[in-house]
């Protein structure tokens, strides 16, 4: 299996709901640093995992949606703790949109499977990772 990975970031501030949450049901903010490994079994015609370039410029457009935002504004998000987890699953789910709509390449259409990491901090992280 070939991968290529590439790196963002994108700031926000949110809140959670629950006593499990301890002092962070308080409104606090994170900056995401955001890897995404991109995966396929066999290069593209180009002898390529999916075009690096295409690659950070989406990823960059995904995360602008959430960048300096509030996430307890968003209103998809309503009744949702936007954990790190949650977070990831829902980048993933854009990019895997953005993959099918060709955004990234005709090439790109041969991904079989993608990974979502947001580094919270260098000592914590968060994945979300499936096929495509």
């Amino acid at each position: 299996m070939y991968s290529l990975t590439v790196r963002d970031h994108f700031m926000i501030a949110h809140s959670f709901d629950g006593d499990a949450f301890g002092p962070a049901q308080r409104t606090h903010g994170a900056t995401y640093v955001t890897d995404v490994t991109f995966r396929r079994p066999e290069l593209d015609d180009n002898d390529l995992v999916v075009d690096i370039a295409l690659a950070g410029q989406v990823l960059g457009e995904v995360l602008n949606e959430f960048h300096l935002s509030n996430l307890d504004d968003v209103e998809a998000f309503k009744g949702r703790n936007t954990t790190t987890e949650f977070m990831a699953h829902v980048i993933f789910e854009r990019l895997s949109t953005a993959i099918r709509q060709g955004r990234l390449g005709e090439h790109a259409k041969g991904l079989t499977a993608l990974c979502v990491t947001l580094h919270e901090s260098h000592v914590a992280w968060a994945s979300y990772e499936g096929a495509l």
